[in-house]
């Protein structure tokens, strides 16, 4: 059954989502890897994902859209009979203090990071509930548990994923699909790479492990929420976050 298995993954054409793409791959699960920025970033995940044996495909879509997300979801459940797995990863940041954040600033970053869940969510329910199977894990932050200075929107963002987390949950628990968070902490990706080794040393500082979380740390725990293993797990946060919020 793992074999026949079908995920979708938003936002997979780079970091956290790029490796939750590549650890759901090597379980035997065709992946489909979303994006709606760079092309070429996701369709190098697919070519990553065949030339190691598995299966995957590259398809452009803005989760912020509804319409284009539910053409998305159909086109998908059409290819492929069934759609087993959704991960909510797409995300974007605009930080700023709230007395200089624009309205503009503050919608853009709503509306991909928890619309764009909600969007992805409401267009595979139909399917999962048809199946009376279904794996649903959305990525939050540890400062949508926490708040964070200069990132009003983004927080909001986070924090409103893990409402939309626990209601989904309690609407699709009786038909076997189950829906749980991941709130990472701070992971090195590209972005934190390019730090100046200070600021690194600075969020370090704040996490008990003394050091910055992985793609692949994140990557695992999705890997247990959509797993067997995890099959009476629901309408859960799981923080990876090196223990910054205790």
């Amino acid at each position: 059954m793992q074999n026949e298995k079908i995920a979708l993954v938003t936002g997979a054409g780079r970091g956290i989502g790029r490796q939750i793409a590549l650890k759901l791959a090597e379980q035997g699960i065709t992946v489909i890897v979303n994006y709606n920025g760079s092309e070429e970033a996701a369709e190098s995940v697919v070519n990553k994902i065949t030339e190691s044996g598995g299966r995957a495909k590259a398809v452009k879509c803005n989760v912020s859209d509804y319409k284009e997300t539910e053409e998305m979801i159909a086109s998908i459940v059409k290819e492929f009979g069934r759609l087993d797995i959704l991960v909510n990863n797409a995300g974007i940041t605009a930080d700023n203090l709230m007395v200089r954040m624009t309205e503009e600033d503050f919608d853009k970053v709503i509306n991909i990071n928890l619309k764009g869940a909600f969007n992805t969510i409401k267009h595979v329910n139909r399917q999962m509930i048809k199946q009376r199977y279904g794996r649903i894990v959305n990525i939050s932050s540890v400062v949508g548990v926490t708040g964070n200075a200069g990132q009003a929107n983004y927080a909001a963002s986070k924090a409103g994923i893990i409402g939309l987390t626990k209601s989904a949950a309690r609407e699709l628990a009786s038909r076997n699909v189950t829906v749980n968070a991941v709130a990472p902490g701070f992971i090195q990706t590209e972005m934190t790479d390019k730090l100046p080794e200070n600021v690194k040393e600075q969020m370090q500082s704040q996490i008990p492990l003394k050091r910055l979380g992985t793609t692949e740390d994140i990557a695992a725990a999705v890997s247990f929420l959509v797993s067997e293993d995890a099959s009476y797990i629901t309408g859960q946060v799981i923080e990876v976050n090196g223990g910054m919020n205790m």
